[in-house]
């Protein structure tokens, strides 16, 4: 299979972002306390969203690939980072140093092949293994809901 390209454009004012990718338009915004509008999720949180997201789609396709009956999935996904690193502090990098997945799997499935599907998910996920490699502590637990 040929590379992928993934592309988006943008136009900031202020705090804001407007973001086109493909036929879909995002907002990306702080909230008033940090001089944005809060008409959209903040970039953290939208990369947690794409972590929901991307975890959802592969999640689907592994499935399929595992004869895993997967009803749904609900994600509830939390990021931890020291705002020092934001702030222009040197010595913190400005980014998440941990991020938690908590997932809640519908299926028949037993907790052993939740475990199986949670981790063959994770290691095909791009924004997961992004995560990973930047030395993000991922910390999953997926459970039977």
């Amino acid at each position: 299979m040929a590379k992928m390209i993934e592309r988006v454009t943008a136009v900031s004012q202020g705090m804001q972002t407007k973001v086109t990718a493909a036929n879909h338009q995002l907002i990306i915004d702080e909230p008033p306390s940090m001089g944005g509008k809060d008409e959209g999720p903040n970039p953290l949180a939208t990369l947690l969203a794409a972590l929901s997201g991307c975890e959802n789609i592969v999640g689907n396709i592994v499935a399929k690939e595992m004869n895993f009956d997967l009803q749904g999935i609900e994600f509830d996904i939390s990021g931890e980072f020291d705002n020092r690193g934001f702030m222009g502090d040197p010595n913190v990098r400005p980014y998440f140093q941990k991020v938690t997945v908590n997932a809640k799997v519908k299926t028949s499935e037993s907790e052993e092949r939740i475990k199986q599907f949670q981790q063959t998910t994770d290691l095909r996920c791009p924004v997961f293994t992004t995560l990973k490699a930047a030395n993000v502590e991922m910390v999953t637990n997926w459970t039977k809901a």
